[in-house]
Parts: C-alpha cells; sequence; structure tokens
C-alpha cells in the first residue's frame, strides 16, 4: 500500500517568500470518491512519516474505512518524498531548501484538493503530532470546507517547552562533524542521527512507560534492545538529516496565529474554527501535554477534550498498541457520526 502519486505544484512561493520553482507534493489515496464528493478524508502525515505509516488508522471495519471514504494522505514538504532537502535541485537543495510554514502545508495540501479532484468539503481532517497541527491549520485556514476535526497528540501552536525539547533533538543531530553544516555527501552523520534518536527517547513515551518496562509489549528485550533497536532503527530508516531539520523548523514554528489575517492572535484563529472537533491529548504526552490541548479548546466551539488514558505518551498516537489505537477509532466513528460544523 506504499505506492503514492506526485502532484506538480509548479512555482510554489512560501509565506517567507522563497520559491521553489517544480515543487511537488507526494500523496496517495485510499478507497473511492463518491458522486457528491462528500466521503473525504484528509490525513497529513507527521514528523519524518511518510504515507505508509498512517495506514494503521486505515482499514475496514475501522472508522477511516476506505469502503465508505475517500481517505487522503498527503506527505508534508520536507519528508523526503514531496519538496525536501534531498530532492530539490540548486539552489533550494540540502542545507539551503527554504523553511516551510504549517500554513504552507495545508495551502499545498488545498492545491491538491481542490485541482485535483474538485472536492468543496472534507467531512474530516485528521492527524498524529505535526499531522494534528496540520489539521488545526486546516480548520483555521479553510473553515468554509472543514466539517470536523480530530488532531490527536498535537497542538495547534508549539509551546516553548517544546521548542526546546526539539533545539536538543538538533543540537545532537548538528553536532556531528559529518554534517558539515548540512552540506555533508554520500556519507550521512550516523553518529548524530544515533544521539538524537537518544535525545527523542526520553521524550516520546511516558516515564511511567520506561517504570513498568512497556518496551517488552513491542518485542524488545532490554532497555538498550529498546533504544538501538526502536529509536535509532526509526532514525536510521531512510530519513535524511536535513529533511530531519526541515521539518523540526516547522514544527518549532508551528502557531495558527500566523495564518494571514489573525496578525499572530492564536486565540482569535482557533475560535475561527467552525469545525465540529474532538481534541485528543494523550494523558502522559511530554511533547503536547493535555492541559496545553485544554487550552486551545477553551478557545474553540463545538469542540470537546477527550484525553487517551495510560502510559505510552506521545506514541499513543504512533498506533504501537491496540488499546490507544482502539480508543482512537472509536473517537473518530463517534465524530463522523456527529453533524458537521458547516451543517
Amino acid at each position: 500500500m506504499n505506492d503514492h502519486q506526485i502532484f506538480d505544484l509548479g512555482d510554489f512561493t512560501t509565506q517567507h517568500g522563497a520559491t521553489l520553482r517544480g515543487a511537488f507534493l507526494a500523496y496517495t489515496t485510499y478507497g473511492e470518491l463518491n458522486a457528491d464528493k462528500s466521503n473525504v478524508i484528509v490525513y497529513p502525515t507527521w514528523y519524518s512519516g511518510r504515507h505508509w505509516d498512517n495506514e494503521w488508522l486505515i482499514g475496514r471495519g475501522m472508522a477511516l474505512d476506505p469502503d465508505q471514504y475517500f481517505i487522503i494522505v498527503p506527505n508534508m514538504l520536507g519528508n523526503g518524498l514531496s519538496s525536501s532537502p534531498s530532492n530539490t535541485p540548486a539552489p533550494y537543495d540540502r542545507a539551503r531548501f527554504p523553511h516551510i510554514t504549517v500554513h504552507d502545508q495545508i495551502v499545498a495540501q488545498h492545491k491538491l484538493v481542490t485541482e485535483v479532484f474538485g472536492i468543496e468539503r472534507i467531512a474530516l481532517v485528521t492527524g498524529w503530532s505535526m499531522g494534528a497541527g496540520q489539521t488545526y491549520q486546516w480548520a483555521v485556514s479553510h473553515p468554509e470546507m472543514v466539517e470536523r476535526i480530530a488532531p490527536f497528540c498535537g497542538s495547534p501552536r508549539t509551546s516553548i517547552h517544546n521548542f526546546v525539547f526539539l533545539e536538543g533533538v538538533k543540537s545532537a543531530l548538528t553536532a556531528d562533524s559529518v554534517f558539515a553544516g548540512g552540506w555533508y555527501g554520500e556519507q550521512w552523520p550516523t553518529t548524530g542521527l544515533r544521539a538524537l534518536a537518544r535525545v527523542y527517547a526520553g521524550w516520546g513515551f511516558s516515564q511511567a512507560f520506561y517504570w513498568e518496562k512497556s518496551w517488552e509489549e513491542l518485542g524488545y528485550t532490554s532497555l538498550e534492545d529498546f533504544l538501538v533497536g526502536f529509536w535509532e532503527g526509526f532514525f536510521l530508516d531512510g530519513r535524511d538529516p536535513n529533511n530531519l531539520l526541515a521539518m523540526l523548523w516547522t514544527w518549532q514554528n508551528g502557531d495558527v496565529g500566523r495564518t494571514p489575517g489573525f496578525d499572530g492572535d492564536t486565540e482569535a484563529a482557533l475560535a475561527s474554527i467552525k469545525a465540529t472537533s474532538i481534541v485528543m491529548p494523550a494523558e502522559k504526552d511530554l511533547y503536547f501535554p493535555p492541559e496545553d490541548e485544554e487550552w486551545a479548546v477553551s478557545h474553540m466551539t463545538n469542540a470537546e477534550l477527550r484525553v487517551i488514558p495510560g502510559i505510552w505518551g506521545h506514541f499513543a498516537g504512533h498506533g504501537s498498541n491496540p488499546k490507544d489505537t482502539a480508543f482512537i477509532d472509536a473517537a473518530l466513528r463517534e465524530l463522523l457520526a456527529k453533524p458537521g460544523g458547516l451543517d
């Protein structure tokens, strides 16, 4: 299920004024678009994720059922499949790839949805982590179009604490001498990638996850086996360092208040959302704690906060364990049965 298509964005000008010439968006779809184009779900990817990494939440008998819905999974700009540092020709290649905002991501996705498929209404936008950030952005950028949203384990605005966590991730990678300011050759800075993975490991799962040695549920036999096999393996699996840094910048600077017309007012941007919403933070998420999303929901209309219980932290939204997957799937099913915010 990992085949994908390419949408030509042409000359794509970013929010900061750079123009990527010959830009493109990689995407895939599941299911069939119905006659009145009313069964559309948009499900963006997450930090370093590719479209196939979203498939754990798609399937027959699930809320995101391709027999019932037309599910579009656009790959983020910067993820290595869409226009990214690793596949863009000079002069915007590698370390010179322009900054991409979350708003830019949705501009590109909106062009895909409208120009390729002629879609005017989206039944649901949902996503995990940075996919959740894009979910909020869809609802702010196109309130006339998005009927429902379900962001999980993510935020409409990156907190200062989250920003600092990502500074640690970035510094671990760029400290590798092989990184060479982003101008490395065929040899990747693998020492930096392994260091990045070790920093990430302390944040992706909760303290309680480690206390309970829950890595054993994923098939790892010791803490070191988990750190090497899961975390180092995760970031060494074809994830280009410059791509990681490009997406990291997008994440650090995420804020729906920076949408044109809101002048940095995040609360006003959230209040503009019309979509019926279920917001799902994870109980012990160290990136996006429930109190942050409680704040977001307090500024939205027709929105419910529904906390994913348990000890899996941020990775409650990764499809790593059946219990959390069932919780998210049930919420999506319930949301899709509710009237949309445009009705």
